[in-house]
């Protein structure tokens, strides 16, 4: 129903903007501006000033806690749309709870690893369930592991304040899933094909039973050991679990639970040649180690379609499952692991810390905070819509955790030489944090040099802004004027007054060399030599540049850019 253009249109923008948060996780400007459009026509009248309007109260919304939009009333927005989003709930009420999280371990965690692994911890102790990390790490070949990608998820784990209950390897449970192989091909539920890939698909796209299916139990059985004994090579034969061969999802029909692969398993070596796919390992762990709720991409429905054949036949209670959408970053696009292993491969990244990358590890030598991301991604909730994230969400989110814990500190790029004539020598106390001088100081002790005067270093950004004759504010310092600015340097004269309506600019005096690792490039330049007393993880913000985290000391400071 069209609306009539009598209230304010900045009202209106900002309602249309808060319900496609709460739909979608973080609202979209098109979205919203097509909505706009559609209420309020007259306003097309206008387009490039509604635009501006969009852009900027979009960006406002997507900076609010979700909670926050509660305090709307006036929009009729029900408490369990934003309940939906920010408070996580299982459906009904369960008696038990017991949550998994688990990765193929071919890469450490991205961002929509993050979600599986907060989401899942949570729900577990808002029921007082278990949450295990269970790794299903049973394709040596296509998602081969990464050996030491194991760590990093309990490190991510721990580091997100979801530290598991329990952890599982599926590599070293193998004989438990030939178990169950075998007690279905006992039930003849399963059985040995050896028709080549393309021949099946050809019989099962035209719904026809592949000339194996109805071997006896006791041949399926004799080729089965035949298979673990290393008689078939590589894409002979495969074990393929009986379902409906007329289903009319053709995912489902007859789908392969076990296949050979030759290559070795970074964990167990070739202690094994014959490995359970994906869907039949998952299905028999949900089972042993007695998931409840199991939460997954909705891409991967067919997965349930194909598990609950197997539930059918042991007669086992399937657990309730619920569906989410993908993440995708804007900045990035659709990622995905393998993807992202082989751009590192190719040398397109410098490996998986890499600045530019949505991976944790990345994001926390940034200095992101885990309590950051918990955050999000508890406000993004389990719906099925597919969900665009913007890395100016998490660093919005970041800054109202960082903004009164992070120190202040001066850094200059690319230093200049400033001379100040006229100052006498003085000893300067500078806050840590403005807002807390009970953290304590930074001294600097001014002294002049042998001319009798005071040499500063400025940023050459500041510096190729300034004007002969300008007068400036050094920050917590005091007030010059400049006289001139030649190739070596700049030269200024001390004023007295104190004037707090010009242009102010940060400097360091004594300095250590500082190198800030930013997504597109690396800044050199000095920071004050109170950050020697900086440790190797601390998060600190240099004024007028943004929030960086010390990576490591090593003949000079080397920081990660995180956000302004």
């Amino acid at each position: 129903m069209r609306r009539e253009l009598k209230g304010n249109l900045d009202e209106i923008i900002r309602e249309c903007a808060i319900k496609n948060r709460l739909q979608y996780g973080m609202a979209k400007e098109k979205a919203v501006l097509g909505r706009v459009l559609s209420e309020v026509p007259e306003a097309k009248r206008d387009i490039g000033d509604v635009s501006g309007r969009v852009k900027r109260i979009v960006a406002e919304i997507n900076r609010l806690d979700l909670r926050e939009l509660e305090r709307y009333k006036r929009y009729e927005i029900k408490r369990g749309e934003v309940e939906r989003i920010h408070e996580l709930k299982l459906p009904k009420k369960p008696e038990r709870v017991v949550m998994r999280f688990a990765p193929n371990p071919n890469g450490p965690a991205t961002l929509g690893s993050a979600r599986g692994i907060v989401v899942n911890s949570e729900l577990a102790k808002r029921y007082n369930g278990k949450f295990i990390l269970r790794f299903d790490d049973t394709d040596p070949k296509t998602k081969r592991p990464l050996l030491e990608a194991y760590e990093w998820y309990i490190e991510d784990c721990e580091w997100l304040n979801a530290k598991p209950d329990e952890i599982y390897y599926a590599s070293d449970r193998i004989p438990s899933y030939y178990e169950h192989a075998e007690r279905l091909i006992n039930l003849g539920k399963a059985y040995i094909c050896f028709c080549r890939k393309d021949e099946f698909k050809k019989l099962k796209d035209s719904k026809k039973a592949c000339p194996h299916r109805d071997i006896s139990v006791e041949k399926n059985m004799e080729s089965w050991k035949e298979m673990l004994g290393g008689k078939y090579k590589e894409g002979e034969a495969v074990l393929r679990i009986k379902t409906d061969i007329q289903h009319k999802d053709p995912a489902l029909r007859d789908w392969v639970a076990f296949r050979i692969v030759e290559e070795e398993h970074p964990r167990v070596g070739k202690k094994y040649r014959v490995w359970p796919m994906l869907d039949f390992e998952s299905a028999i762990e949900d089972h042993l180690l007695g998931i409840t709720h199991i939460i997954r991409g909705k891409d991967l429905m067919d997965s349930e379609g194909r598990q609950r054949f197997i539930y059918e036949y042991f007669n086992w209670k399937y657990p309730e499952t619920l569906h989410w959408g993908r993440i995708r970053l804007e900045e990035f696009g659709k990622f995905s692991t393998s993807g992202l292993r082989k751009a590192i491969e190719g040398g397109v990244y410098s490996g998986w810390d890499d600045p530019r990358l949505p991976t944790l590890m990345a994001l926390r030598r940034r200095g992101i905070s885990p309590e950051t991301i918990r955050r999000i991604m508890i406000s993004l909730g389990m719906g099925e819509n597919d969900i665009s994230l913007s890395l100016d969400n998490i660093f919005a989110e970041n800054r109202k955790i960082l903004d009164h814990k992070a120190n202040r500190y001066f850094f200059v790029r690319d230093p200049v030489r400033l001379v100040v004539s006229g100052a006498s020598g003085m000893k300067v106390r500078i806050p840590l944090h403005p807002s807390f001088p009970e953290r304590g100081y930074r001294e600097f002790d001014l002294k002049l040099d042998e001319n009798g005067s005071m040499i500063l270093f400025i940023s050459k950004e500041d510096a190729k802004n300034l004007n002969e004759n300008e007068t400036i504010r050094l920050m917590n310092l005091f007030n010059v004027r400049i006289e001139r600015i030649e190739p070596e340097g700049i030269t200024a004269e001390y004023l007295k007054e104190k004037r707090l309506d010009v242009k102010k600019i940060h400097w360091v005096r004594d300095y250590l060399e500082a190198e800030v690792v930013k997504p597109e490039d690396t800044i050199k330049g000095f920071c004050e030599t109170e950050c020697k007393n900086l440790k190797e993880g601390d998060v600190i913000q240099f004024e007028r540049f943004g929030f960086v985290r010390l990576d490591r000391k090593d003949g000079k400071l080397v920081f990660y850019f995180g956000h302004r």
